[in-house]
């Protein structure tokens, strides 16, 4: 079965180390994608520095690095910025590209700049990473120097971000709550009717940390129509000290979001590339044996779809057109 991957950190490890997005020694690339039947790869330009001066010149290497290599592959790969790409992609038996931001720290206080990302052809963008910046919060808390993984911040959006999250609504950029604080999640969750998504987060109620959704979230998110894309990341899969197993930790992920949200909120979003390679899920080549392992755990078949690609193809229609 065909799957989007909604959250991969390949692009920026490319681009960081010189490597080719087509073939290359990291978890995902054009070549693993297509090995493990990928309908289309959500593509992450990410910036974690000091200043968004630093940051926007990161996330400017990024972009120039991305579309050169997807004009160079265009044999291959297509880039998706509108639902009917997704047709095409299966037409011509291409791997679907779809551009989108982690951490919009970079504009710092010049929501213009926006407008310059959907020219770039961003589809999706989140406010914020694991440091607060001009627009948000994270969900990740420190205490002298520490993080507390298990403590939840209420801290909303500034009220820069929440014009960001307007014009991202306006300029029909699908917004990504992973990694936002609870009472961020709040703001952009409250009486909402544009779908949003959780790009990479898994089940606060299976897993305790503050980067997974609580059983609140995942409902209010589903209301909206928006969608989840469960993480493969161990540190958000299980408990600390717990006997791990991947494929069987994802299975209890999906059916807590499954019992909570309902089966068109379900969708993967794996955290290539910005996680550790687990033997189960050591990369994307893994897929068709976990969307195996899902139906022999009794997941129906009609819930998979849904999960590959049903649910993300509606909801980037829905939003962008």
């Amino acid at each position: 079965m065909k799957y989007i991957d909604l959250h991969c950190d390949t692009l920026t490890e490319c681009t960081k180390n010189g490597e080719s997005l087509n073939e290359n020694t990291l978890q995902t690339s054009f070549k693993k994608l297509e090995k493990g039947g990928a309908l289309a790869q959500c593509f992450a330009v990410f910036t974690q520095a000091k200043t968004p001066q630093e940051a926007e010149q990161t996330a400017a290497q990024n972009f120039g690095y991305y579309a050169p290599m997807l004009e160079l592959h265009k044999k291959s790969v297509l880039s998706v910025t509108r639902g009917k790409d997704f047709s095409l992609c299966e037409r011509d038996k291409k791997l679907g590209c779809i551009l989108t931001v982690e951490n919009l720290g970079f504009i710092g206080k010049d929501l213009t700049k926006l407008q310059a990302l959907k020219e770039r052809g961003v589809c999706m963008a989140s406010l914020v990473w694991n440091e607060e910046n001009a627009l948000a919060r994270p969900n990740l808390i420190f205490k002298d120097g520490l993080p507390q993984f298990k403590e939840r911040n209420p801290r909303g959006l500034t009220g820069l971000g929440k014009a960001a999250a307007e014009e991202l609504d306006r300029l029909k950029i699908i917004i990504d709550i992973s990694h936002l604080s609870d009472g961020g999640a709040d703001d952009l969750l409250k009486n909402r009717k544009i779908p949003l998504v959780a790009s990479h987060s898994n089940a606060a109620e299976v897993c305790n940390v503050s980067r997974n959704l609580t059983d609140l979230q995942i409902k209010k998110i589903a209301d909206c129509g928006g969608v989840i894309g469960i993480n493969f990341c161990k540190d958000f899969l299980c408990e600390e000290g717990e006997i791990f197993n991947a494929f069987d930790a994802v299975y209890c992920h999906i059916s807590r979001v499954l019992a909570v949200g309902g089966e068109d909120v379900l969708a993967f979003g794996s955290d290539f590339d910005g996680i550790p390679a687990y033997h189960e899920l050591k990369d994307c080549t893994r897929m068709p044996a976990l969307l195996n392992y899902l139906n022999l755990k009794g997941v129906k078949s009609s819930t998979l779809e849904k999960m590959c690609f049903r649910n993300f193809i509606r909801v980037f229609t829905d939003v962008i057109g």
